[in-house]
């Protein structure tokens, strides 16, 4: 057994409250049963046994009869096609992922998933995914006094946002030394400058926006969202390669 996996697996023959432990443990909400060579018999999650509980089972008995043994598995070779298709599904969180006999090779969270797409991560069904950062997913939306902005993909050559700006809300007149941005509205009006230029932008407008050029988004209704995506591509993409000139929250 892969010293990754022994926090995730259990035999069937194993306590409730050993499984609850590991459960409890991973912090993911499940766990793998385990039958003889490392064959994967089923899965249990921590709502298999809160509806043991309700039903009058007792932590000294065995999950064997409260797992679910006709759970979705994936093979080895399957493409990530077959990932993406079988989490489509949402009563499915988690995937475990065998070979051609049944073993355990790996295991694959829907939380991972979204990690390695949102990174653009390039990998088959033998990755590590437990050495992925899913905190990514968490902090993907960012606040700002303007309305608030969500990464729908980063990596080290681009990233892309979806940036809303709240009615009347203002984005700082700034530019960027390492990145260009490409701009398309989506939603709303707005008016773009471009250093000493001002273009008044509706949805499906385009603008893109050079390294170096001072740059600033308005939206100029009183009561719809603008709503832009937003394309980077450079060779740094942090926050901090932000220079603020004028600003009306007082930032610069």
């Amino acid at each position: 057994m892969d010293n990754r996996f022994i926090g995730f697996t259990v035999n069937e023959h194993d306590k409730i409250a050993d499984a609850l432990k590991k459960i409890d443990a991973n912090r993911q909400g499940f766990v793998i049963v385990i039958g003889n060579e490392d064959k994967v018999l089923g899965v249990l999650t921590d709502g298999d046994i809160r509806r043991a509980f309700i039903r009058g089972c007792m932590n000294e008995e065995s999950i064997s009869n409260i797992y679910t043994k006709n759970a979705r598995l994936l093979l080895v070779n399957d493409g990530f096609e077959t990932v993406t298709e079988s989490f489509k599904n949402q009563a499915i969180k988690f995937l475990p992922i065998v070979d051609e006999d049944g073993k355990l090779t790996n295991i694959i969270t829907k939380n991972q998933m979204h990690a390695l797409l949102l990174q653009d991560i390039h990998a088959d069904l033998t990755y590590n995914f437990q050495s992925l950062d899913t905190s990514v997913i968490d902090h993907e939306i960012f606040q700002r006094p303007w309305g608030f902005y969500k990464t729908t993909v980063l990596n080290d050559y681009y990233q892309g946002k979806i940036i809303s700006v709240k009615p009347g809300g203002q984005l700082s007149l700034q530019s960027h030394n390492h990145r260009e941005e490409h701009w398309i509205v989506v939603h709303g009006t707005g008016i773009v400058q471009l250093d000493n230029s001002f273009i008044a932008v509706t949805c499906g407008s385009s603008v893109f926006i050079p390294k170096g050029c001072r740059h600033r988004l308005t939206n100029t209704d009183e009561k719809e969202t603008l709503i832009i995506t937003e394309v980077q591509i450079g060779d740094y993409l942090g926050e901090d390669d932000i220079i603020r000139y004028e600003d009306i929250y007082g930032r610069v």
